[in-house]
């Protein structure tokens, strides 16, 4: 049969019309126009709570671009079976997650064959018959979203608190549930209790008696502004509030120290942190602060024994290092140094055991651990000799241990969970993951390239491809970027991904700036007046892949997600030669219009990543000169395909929805300008395990259709040496 190309499938179906209703605003001299501002519903805190409050108006034109999208990708239908279909045989779906101690008991999460959410598990040390605590999918069934924030029992093991979110919106409700004696399969025959508190970030810390939690309440603009104590059995109306922050630009975080001894709050912004104490054994405690924040410093910390540990960068140390404090006087006067500074070796974690300080540093790019003994001072390190890896640590839950949990992975091998002994140094291997139909790391290759940024800058690459691979330019390539909040994307092993490398296509990280993926500077290179490195960067990688012969232009599917899709707006802007399809994930593409509207959820703490361009004429220049929605323009753009979620807080869904109405009404190209929003999620997306295979089934079905056209009849992946563009 036919291919039958995006361009000429978007020619038969009928974009939906929308229409413009300009809004003129004046701000630093510059008047802005915007045709569909309207399209923002001025009761958008209340969708966020309940998705059929979103005007009629509205609702059709979003209902009439799915309609759009769905007829335009209907042909893929038999791709995307197919691609689930393979996606879903690599994994093994009655998995279970190697148990962690805690007492007298082996806590763990398992998923059962066709489950979309954990189920929350224990078993007894000395053996027996596992209990399920909590059974999500019993829990999930029958709604439309649903998503576990946290499963956190108490520390006498007696009860579980778990909280959920049914909306998509991040608005978590925590419920308490007496736990059984230790009888198999008991998981929901222990009614919760009927105490529910809404509107929560989804985190919670016990206080050491298990006679109640502390954990973090929204505010009515949905920013996590307030710490409660809550007693189990009382009224949370009742509740009281231990902390509390005002500034809107600040965010609030709780967490348990690794000694237990702590709830550590956490109040930070993009441009400073600082921490105070809660003692848990204290049923009536008050936060004590560590050092009160300062612009520029960040810092956090750990306990140990009558000290604090503190991963900082006060003093000039970029890159972070490691101090320790008095307990009884953490301020920083009273800071030493434990580990230097030392520029390019960011260290990005620290974990405290009684006798050891364990830490992860990126060196060029690439972690490693590092066991440094307290009592003699030595230091040992555990690295792989991939040339692009991801190596992480896993939360333990007892303090008084000799043994460390890592996870390792790289774009070739998958995930693998090992468990080392600090004091023998013996490494076990805990758990492998399996591939049901079967993964042979050696038919791939990883490598490692650097581009060259305008500035002279080395942009780092990852890449992952079949050995077997023609390397003729004649390649599809897939290209990730992301590069914000100075976030690290790692080199990790991803299933899903082999459906795309097996038909033929290069995956590519661009390792952009804004990141930290070489260090501190990484990012403040990639933020406020320096973003536009970001985009440069990504669209230099594109570039010196084609030069190195692994793809040509327009070959290349870009794909970026959030802050990343503002990067996808702003690259496909300046350079749209480049890109056969672009895929825009929930994109932060209305940067100024969202920087100027101060009652956004995420506004006021963005500030400090983007700029403030309300009272900054020249943070507004800058913004101004990127924005994706603001920079459209009649040219051809390439295939795009965004996707958007009703309830996203993050990226609210007119977003979207106004940037691809007005790249429709301007491109002078005859490829199809999509958008799918998700009239029941929010920013992550679908969140059971299986339905987020259909989401990356649509991806990458995009994908292929950008680079070979829509195949009517789909066989097994072969490798594509010749395959015809989008005309």
């Amino acid at each position: 049969m036919r291919n039958l190309h995006l361009s000429a499938l978007a020619h038969q179906k009928t974009p939906p019309p929308v229409e413009k209703r300009r809004v003129e605003t004046s701000l630093h001299g510059v008047t802005l126009s915007d045709d569909y501002g309207w399209l923002k519903a001025e009761n958008w805190q209340e969708i966020l709570r309940n998705p059929a409050a979103l005007p009629s108006d509205i609702r059709a034109v979003i209902e009439a671009e799915n309609s759009y999208a769905r007829a335009v990708l209907a042909p893929a239908g038999k791709l995307r079976a197919a691609l689930v279909k393979e996606m879903r045989g690599r994994i093994k779906e009655d998995d279970s997650e190697v148990p962690r101690a805690d007492g007298p008991w082996l806590y763990y999460a398992r998923h059962t064959a066709g489950g979309q959410h954990p189920l929350f598990c224990r078993v007894k040390r000395s053996g027996g018959a596992a209990e399920i605590l909590l059974d999500g999918d019993a829990e999930g069934r029958g709604k439309s979203f649903f998503d576990i924030g946290t499963a956190c029992h108490s520390p006498d093991h007696t009860k579980l608190c778990w909280s959920a979110d049914e909306t998509g919106a991040e608005l978590y409700a925590i419920r308490v549930r007496g736990l059984g004696s230790g009888q198999a399969d008991a998981g929901n025959a222990a009614a919760d209790s009927p105490e529910v508190i809404a509107d929560t970030d989804g985190s919670l810390v016990w206080m050491a008696d298990s006679s109640g939690f502390y954990y973090v309440r929204t505010d009515e603009n949905h920013r996590p502004a307030e710490v409660f104590r809550h007693r189990i059995g009382s009224d949370p109306a009742a509740d009281v509030r231990v902390f509390e922050e005002h500034d809107p630009g600040l965010f609030i975080h709780i967490r348990r120290s690794q000694s237990a001894r702590f709830a550590i709050i956490s109040v930070d912004d993009h441009d400073s942190s600082e921490t105070h104490l809660l003692d848990l054994a204290d049923a009536s405690a008050t936060p004590f602060l560590v050092e009160p924040r300062a612009p520029g410093l960040h810092y956090d910390v750990e306990h140990r024994g009558d000290r604090l540990f503190i991963r900082t960068n006060a003093d000039g140390a970029e890159d972070f290092k490691i101090m320790s404090a008095p307990l009884a006087n953490p301020a920083k006067s009273f800071w030493i140094e434990e580990v230097p500074h030392q520029r390019g070796r960011m260290i990005i974690r620290i974990a405290v055991y009684p006798d050891y300080l364990v830490r992860i540093e990126r060196d060029a790019g690439l972690p490693r651990i590092v066991i440094r003994h307290f009592a003699n001072g030595g230091e040992h390190a555990i690295a792989f000799a991939e040339e692009a890896y991801s190596l992480g640590l896993e939360e333990r839950l007892e303090y008084e241990m000799e043994t460390l949990r890592f996870i390792f992975s790289s774009m070739t091998t998958p995930w693998e969970t090992y468990d080392y002994n600090l004091a023998t140094r013996e490494r076990i291997l805990r758990k492998r993951q399996i591939i049901p139909s079967g993964h042979d790391p050696s038919n791939y290759v990883t490598r490692r390239l650097f581009a060259a940024a305008p500035d002279g800058e080395q942009i780092p690459i990852s890449l992952l491809y079949r050995a077997d691979l023609l390397l003729d330019q004649s390649a599809p390539l897939l290209l990730y970027g992301y590069g914000a909040y100075g976030s690290h994307v790692p080199a990790s092993f991803s299933a899903t991904r082999l459906s795309l490398v097996d038909r033929g296509f290069v995956y590519a990280i661009a390792h952009v700036r804004g990141g930290t993926d070489k260090g501190w500077y990484w990012y403040t290179d990639g933020k406020l007046s320096k973003k536009p490195n970001t985009i440069t960067d990504f669209i230099r990688a594109a570039r010196h892949l084609i030069a190195c012969g692994y793809t040509r232009a327009g070959r290349i599917v870009a794909e970026g997600g959030s802050a990343g899709g503002m990067l996808m707006g702003a690259a496909v802007n300046l350079a749209p030669e480049l890109f056969a399809g672009v895929i825009a994930d929930v994109p932060f593409v209305d940067v100024l219009n969202t920087m100027l509207d101060a009652s956004l959820p995420l506004t006021p703490p963005e500030w400090l990543e983007w700029g403030n361009p309300i009272a900054d004429p020249a943070a507004f220049a800058v913004m101004r000169s990127y924005s994706p929605y603001d920079n459209v323009e009649a040219k051809p753009y390439p295939a795009i395909l965004a996707l958007g979620g009703l309830t996203d807080p993050r990226v609210t869904y007119w977003e979207p929805l106004k940037w691809v109405t007005k790249l429709r009404a301007v491109t002078t190209g005859d490829r199809p300008i999509l958008l799918k929003t998700n009239m029941g999620a929010g920013h992550g997306g679908a969140p059971g395990r299986l339905d987020h295979l259909d989401e990356v089934a649509l991806h990458y079905a995009f994908a292929l259709a950008c680079v070979e056209g829509m195949r009517a009849a789909i066989g097994p992946p072969t490798l594509v040496k010749s395959v015809l563009p989008i005309p």
